[in-house]
């Protein structure tokens, strides 16, 4: 598998701010992308010409070692309590006039903190890193493709009909842990019936699949840090007309967007072009989310495609396409897939099927 390419991130942010000024970063999805550091505590200094990453005892060796494993040249500062580190975080920026900070992660009593212990004046920002982690390199497309080959292979075994949405959730996550996974991207969705599957973000219980019930299953791996998002909607044994019309619908729906996927495309175009073929269709109303959005050290991230969306996609985006129809009484239906923007359109990095007019289910016995 490809290494991360994480030496030269700190450069790219730097880009991004005065030379007079430097950078602290509070998120720690962000330390994670800039330094390699994965422990639960840090702070990080990006200087014009320095990184440092300060942190609790717990983590001194550790963040040393990986620091120098992703090939960051940068220095690791130990406080040995929450005083202490604020007073080295301190030390280190008293020459600066400014100092940015992460205006999306900081508390309001951190930054009260802060103030009353720094003399440079203290710069909201907004975006630096996440602007920047947008464009994933090969290492990091390698990770999002296994964790969807696994979420793939696990979605292949599970039974449904007969089994509660829990067991399926259950079931479905612990054969990713086994499959290589370090866990699921998120609670796996498993919505089924005419209640339930009308729910976008349904949390499994112990409703039984029963058969003429819509099954959807929403289900990710994480792996090595990295998340995974793919839906597939399954019909228990028949499906009813109604349901294979909507099914059609939402397949179309979803195809025209994975291919319209390209760098320069908005948000908001994206989100029109699926949209109007469940409008058109008279089922525009149904239609209550937005269409995607990005995927990579978080589940959900920059960009968000929907109807007010201003980004446009660039290449290394790793974006989900998921139109979806939900209503109470029918149940619901969504099909999503995983891709990554590519020079010449995109490359759908999921496979589990999802072939129209039925989906061929995983085994229902």
């Amino acid at each position: 598998m490809p290494p991360l390419e994480i030496a030269g991130r700190c450069e790219r942010v730097r880009q991004r701010f005065e030379q007079s000024q430097a950078l602290l970063v509070s998120d720690l999805n962000n330390i994670r992308w800039l330094t390699g550091f994965t422990g639960s505590n840090g702070w990080l200094l990006v200087f014009p010409d320095d990184v440092v990453l300060v942190t609790d005892g717990r983590y001194g060796d550790q963040a040393t070692a990986q620091l120098a494993k992703a090939g960051v040249d940068g220095r690791v500062l130990v406080g040995r309590s929450s005083a202490a580190i604020f007073d080295t975080l301190a030390a280190e920026v008293a020459p600066l006039p400014s100092l940015g900070f992460e205006a999306a992660h900081l508390t309001y009593e951190q930054f009260q903190r802060f103030d009353g212990l720094f003399e440079t004046t203290l710069v909201p920002v907004g975006g630096l890193v996440e602007t920047e982690r947008r464009r994933k390199d090969a290492g990091e497309i390698a990770r999002i493709a296994e964790a969807c080959r696994i979420a793939d292979a696990a979605l292949s075994e599970v039974q449904l009909l007969g089994r509660t949405e829990a067991r399926v959730r259950d079931e479905l996550e612990i054969r990713m842990r086994e499959l290589g996974a370090d866990g699921p991207s998120y609670e796996t969705i498993v919505a089924t019936g005419p209640i339930n599957a009308a729910r976008p973000h349904h949390r499994p219980t112990g409703t039984m699949i029963e058969a003429g019930h819509t099954v959807i299953i929403d289900v990710g791996a994480l792996y090595d840090g990295y998340h995974s998002d793919m839906t597939r909607t399954f019909f228990a044994l028949d499906a009813t007309p109604q349901q294979l019309e909507l099914y059609d619908v939402v397949l179309a729906a979803q195809c025209a967007g994975v291919a319209a996927v390209e760098a320069g495309i908005s948000t908001a175009e994206l989100d029109a072009v699926c949209r109007d073929v469940i409008t058109e269709a008279g089922y525009g109303e149904w239609f209550s989310h937005g269409t995607g959005h990005g995927v990579g050290l978080l589940i959900h991230e920059d960009p968000f495609i929907n109807r007010t969306g201003d980004l446009k996609l660039q290449v290394g985006d790793v974006v989900t396409v998921e139109p979806g129809v939900y209503r109470e009484g029918f149940g619901g239906i969504r099909v999503e897939d995983l891709v990554v923007v590519t020079e010449n359109g995109c490359r759908v990095l999921t496979a589990s099927p999802k072939d129209s007019p039925c989906l061929p289910s995983p085994p229902m016995t």
